[in-house]
């Protein structure tokens, strides 16, 4: 074998995937070539560097045990009539079902999670100054009318005030790969960002996350989206999603 023979086989060489004879021929060729030789070594650190960094991972506690109950559920139905070949087909299937629905729930939590930290980012972003609000102002006829043509819904804006929750004002945001409605209203000290959004052929329901200090209150009615998110405390946060509700904005639990 030459260097450049060597050099295309070294990855599986060190993987213990040639056959026996190309092995030895890779194997002999190091042992008389400096270059290769240093070409090994090198190949040798990566590989330490990255089993170092990206440890192997473990399955779940909560896969291995479907796992585990599927193969027990599998066996019974495999019956003595059935060709000795069908039982592991059958264990096989039931595994793949587990872990494929397995690994769409930890999908579905992870596209969760990458939502709320755009929502938690736009929230940040806008406490910076001049970045809170495009129409600032406390009458929610001036901020609804300001969103017509700017998005192609209808945001509900509702002016709180009178339960200490005043409205502040509204923008345009981009959340989640799409145009958000921002509806700011105030609490004290503390801003709190109302993010809406269409939701199409997203199921009903409601979510609680919390993150560096700020608290993110997430619903879905109506086929809309709602985040509202801010650093008051988490109590106060869900009254202030209450108020909505009760003014009529969908909220959890209606």
């Amino acid at each position: 074998m030459n260097c450049r023979d060597v050099e295309a086989r070294i990855g599986a060489y060190l993987d213990r995937e040639l056959a026996a004879a190309e092995a030895a021929d890779v194997a002999a060729h190091l042992q008389g070539c400096t270059a290769c030789g240093a070409l090994l070594d090198r190949h040798r650190a990566l590989g330490a560097a990255v089993r170092e960094a990206f440890p192997p991972l473990r399955a779940p506690d909560v896969l291995r045990m479907r796992v585990r109950d599927a193969v027990r559920a599998a066996a019974p139905r495999a019956g003595a009539d059935r060709p000795a070949w069908w039982r592991p087909l059958t264990v096989a299937a039931a595994v793949v079902l587990v872990v494929a629905g397995t690994w769409r729930i930890a999908s579905d939590r992870a596209a969760a999670t990458v939502v709320s930290e755009e929502v938690l980012a736009a929230h940040v972003r806008s406490l910076m100054p001049g970045h809170l609000t495009d129409v600032a102002s406390t009458d929610q006829h001036t901020v609804k009318p300001w969103f017509d043509g700017r998005v192609d819904f209808s945001p509900p804006v509702t002016d709180e005030a009178a339960a200490g929750f005043p409205l502040l004002g509204g923008r345009l945001d981009y959340v989640a790969g799409q145009t958000a409605a921002a509806l700011v209203y105030g609490r004290r000290l503390h801003r709190i960002n109302l993010f809406v959004w269409p939701e199409r052929g997203g199921a009903e329901g409601s979510a609680h996350d919390e993150r560096n200090g700020y608290f993110l209150e997430h619903w879905t009615s109506g086929g809309m989206s709602y985040w509202a998110v801010s650093d008051l405390n988490r109590a106060e946060l869900q009254s202030f999603v209450r108020l909505l509700q009760a003014a009529g904005t969908p909220a959890p639990g209606r």
